[in-house]
């Protein structure tokens, strides 16, 4: 039973979630941690984190583990599949109507007017993960640490423009000593 609430879910997620991975997380977190309860938000935050790093779109990466957290390998196979399922099946109709409409100025105002909606989602996901799960105590004060941590990342990745994977790498040691 628990592989048809997986297809059902990730394919629901798959034809809602319109902008990408990002976009789909607070989706997946509002199925997976309060509807069905196969996660707690601690795990989920930590599901991101390992899913952010892993090569692959973060939606299929959480998917995948989510799938086989409740039902092993197969589950894992069901939910990524459900989750592609959509877009496959949505993409084909949609390249078949735009290239018979190609031009149209309402096809294009619609397309620019999905572009707020879907800063939308990705914003939600940001706020979401803004829970007290991530921003632990590290002793120094509740969440110091982890916000110090944000800010810098930040600072270093928009203002000083390095290498995302240093980060990556400099936040996994900090955090191996720190916590």
């Amino acid at each position: 039973m628990d592989y048809l609430y997986l297809a059902y879910v990730f394919f629901k997620i798959g034809i809602f979630g319109f902008g990408g991975g990002y976009a789909m997380i607070s989706l997946i977190q509002d199925e997976v941690v309060n509807n069905y309860h196969w996660m707690n938000s601690q795990t989920f935050a930590d599901v991101l984190a390992i899913s952010q790093m892993t090569p692959g779109p973060i939606s299929i990466n959480t998917a995948t583990y989510v799938g086989f957290n409740v039902g092993g390998v197969l589950g894992a196979t069901i939910a990524t599949i459900s989750l592609c399922l959509p877009s496959i099946i949505m993409m084909y109709f949609v390249i078949r109507f735009l290239f018979k409409r190609e031009g149209n100025p309402t096809i294009q105002a619609i397309l620019n007017d999905l572009k707020p909606v879907i800063a939308g989602l990705i914003l939600s996901a940001a706020l979401i993960m803004m829970t007290k799960e991530n921003f632990s105590d590290a002793g120094l004060g509740e969440g110091n640490i982890s916000v110090i941590l944000c800010v810098a990342t930040f600072v270093a990745t928009f203002f000083l423009k390095i290498n995302p994977m240093i980060l990556i790498s400099a936040a996994g040691l900090i955090g191996f000593f720190v916590f």
